[in-house]
């Protein structure tokens, strides 16, 4: 049972760039969502069963994708799949109806929200009369229009390139051998296909040499920080959780935050001072999604290295999405390899954000359920209004530097340099100035700021 969605409505914007690409306007693409009946297995370690997604929430995923690089959807179809074909994914009939639709709304690219072997997705080009792309191409395709910098432009294409080899099977036209040797004398050479997969591999050493380039430049720049040294906070998330947004609220800066899926893909980092003087470094980085594909992740590892070497994560979530739990499970199973214990409750805080857009009901109710799990109490904001974002603000600095402490200070007049330096890294709660010309300063500092208060006074007593 197929359930089917027209969606004529141009979708405004640049022309997405694909092969066969020649209108102006959009790309004309069907979308096609297969719910596979089976089962996803369990967790290897914990055989924990994967939670499910609502065909609904897959199906709008889906449609958002292709959106993303300005698609025009102009007609969708969640398909119930009980016996995955080994040559079309698809049963005959379902491919059939699917070749009349792509005639009919003249659509040149057909979406396959679920991975394709290269055969299935030949076969499919063949049947349907346009090109196919399945989950993994179009999550390429996406991050190809997102990259911005050098090192997000060379992860991609190798990224790309490392899915491209394992198709080299689709029908070529010029399959005819090679001459090798010199001159007509030489024997049979190799393949069309056997000298595009060596080119391909040449590509692909070559890019993995200049990332290796790249990342030798962030260990180098990372070395710097440490020495300085500033703690660095990362902030990860399924894509469109708002991490933009919340790493705009919290810096001030002004990094693209749109609702929609990849809105940014290379990694931004600022330095932030807290509330009470303590400086980090923030990193917002690329967001996550289900079955995000193999050659990203290996290929976007030392972008994601800044997620392994960040001494907290913040691990935001969309709370308002139906779909939460399993986007969380996501996230936390790409975190896991990466080598990040979600549930290390030291060093990963879950972050609950778009609290504004439930009704005070079930804020209530899940904040209290939230309570009773073995995680703690998560902290419950909006990045868009600017509520909890105190609370997530001390919280990280409590991690960062330590619990507020009351501290009382004597600066004699000699040490009245330090005087502004304790207004900026403390709340002052009161000050007497003495007979003496000293200052008697009461305040409440981190602990962090308390021995570096210790060790200045130290350095010009004995100076």
């Amino acid at each position: 049972m197929a359930r089917e969605k027209d969606a004529d409505a141009t979708v405004r914007g640049k022309p997405a760039h694909h092969p066969g690409t020649q209108a102006k306007g959009p790309t004309r693409a069907v979308v096609i969502v297969p719910v596979l009946t089976r089962q996803p297995r369990g967790d290897d370690e914990t055989n924990r069963p994967r939670l499910t997604r609502s065909a609904e929430a897959r199906h709008d995923e889906a449609v958002g994708l292709a959106r993303a690089i300005n698609l025009d959807p102009v007609h969708t179809a969640v398909v119930t799949v009980n016996d995955p074909r080994p040559a079309t994914l698809l049963g005959s009939g379902k491919v059939e109806e699917f070749a009349e639709i792509v005639k009919e709304k003249d659509a040149e690219l057909v979406i396959v929200d679920h991975p394709l072997t290269p055969v299935q997705q030949r076969n499919l080009e063949k049947e349907l009369h346009a090109k196919v792309l399945d989950r993994t191409g179009l999550i390429l395709e996406i991050f190809g229009e997102r990259a911005r910098t050098k090192e997000g432009t060379l992860q991609v294409e190798l990224a790309h390139l490392n899915y491209q080899k394992g198709r080299l099977v689709r029908s070529w036209t010029h399959l005819e051998r090679q001459r090798g040797g010199a001159g007509f004398l030489g024997g049979p050479g190799e393949t069309q296909i056997e000298s595009d997969r060596r080119q391909l591999q040449e590509k692909i050493i070559k890019l993995k040499h200049e990332l290796e380039t790249v990342r030798r430049t962030r260990d180098l720049h990372r070395a710097k920080r440490k020495k300085v040294p500033f703690p660095v906070v990362a902030i990860v998330g399924y894509t469109n959780a708002g991490k933009s947004t919340l790493f705009n609220r919290l810096t001030g800066a002004d990094v693209l935050a749109q609702d929609m899926l990849f809105a940014t893909l290379d990694p931004t980092l600022r330095r932030v001072r807290l509330p009470h003087g303590t400086p980090i470094i923030l990193s917002d980085t690329v967001g996550f999604i289900s079955d995000l594909p193999t050659h990203l992740i290996a290929a976007f590892r030392a972008t994601l290295e800044e997620v392994v070497e960040a001494d907290l994560v913040i691990h935001l979530r969309d709370i308002s999405d139906p779909d939460t739990a399993a986007q969380a499970e996501d996230v936390e199973r790409i975190l896991a390899d990466l080598g990040v214990d979600a549930g290390d409750t030291k060093r990963v805080i879950e972050v609950w954000n778009k609290i504004d857009l439930l009704d005070e009901g079930n804020r209530n109710r899940l904040l209290a359920d939230a309570a009773d799990g073995s995680k703690g109490p998560p902290i419950a904001i909006s990045a868009v209004t600017g509520e909890g974002i105190d609370a997530l603000k001390a919280i990280i600095e409590t991690r960062m530097a330590g619990e507020l402490e009351d501290l009382t200070v004597t600066i004699e007049p000699a040490q009245f340099g330090l005087v502004d330096w304790l207004y900026r890294n403390g709340d002052i709660v009161s000050r007497t100035d003495n007979d003496d010309g000293s200052a008697t300063i009461s305040l409440k500092a981190t602990q962090s700021a308390r021995e570096e208060i210790e060790s200045r006074l130290r350095r010009k007593n004995n100076g």
